[in-house]
Order: C-alpha cells, then structure tokens, then sequence
C-alpha cells in the first residue's frame, strides 16, 4: 500500500482490511477536521505508550494506553459499533472524546 492509499474497505464500510485482517474503520460521519484532531491524539497517545515502555514507568503506560482507548472510542473504533448509535449519539461521542483528550494536554 502506498502512502496515500487507502486500505480496503469491507462492501458494508464497517471494517478496513490490512493484512487480511479486519479492523473496524472509523466513523465516517466525523468531520474531516475533527477526525485529524482525533488521529493526532492517538498518534500521541501511542507515542506515549512506547515511551512509557522504554522508561519501564507502569503508571504512564496505563494513563498513555488510556488516552489511546479514549481517542480509539471517540473515532468509532471501539466501544459501541457506530452504526448501531442514533447520528446524535455518534456526535455526542466524538465531541466528548474531543474535550476529554483536549483537557489532558
């Protein structure tokens, strides 16, 4: 896959296919906008993981893993499906994942 490939989609739109493996996509009614500010953070969250590994600190993996859960839910990635939640719902989830992230930086 090139870089500015897309991965495949399931025919539904739920999953993307990397390496033969299923993984749930993110929810395609976020905004553009929203949804990079979202990627950013569980960029970060992730980065914080490995940091947090290397420096053999147990506390700051499990805040760092819990900015990573908090960012995956807010992009529909986990938690409850997205297309199984009300459009208000899936709004509602985003923008309080947002704030949450926001207020931990």
């Amino acid at each position: 896959m090139t870089p500015d490939a897309r991965p495949e989609r399931t025919p539904d739109g739920r999953f993307i296919v990397v390496g033969g493996r299923r993984w749930r996509a993110t929810d395609p009614l976020i905004p553009e906008e929203d949804a990079s500010r979202l990627r950013s953070h569980l960029m970060a969250a992730r980065r914080a993981v490995g940091a947090a590994l290397r420096a053999q600190d147990p506390e700051a993996e499990r805040a760092a893993r819990a900015r990573v859960r908090l960012a995956k839910v807010a992009l529909g990635e986990r938690g409850t499906p997205w297309w199984e939640q009300s459009d208000e719902e899936r709004r509602t989830r985003w923008h309080e994942g947002l704030e949450a992230l926001e207020a931990r930086d």
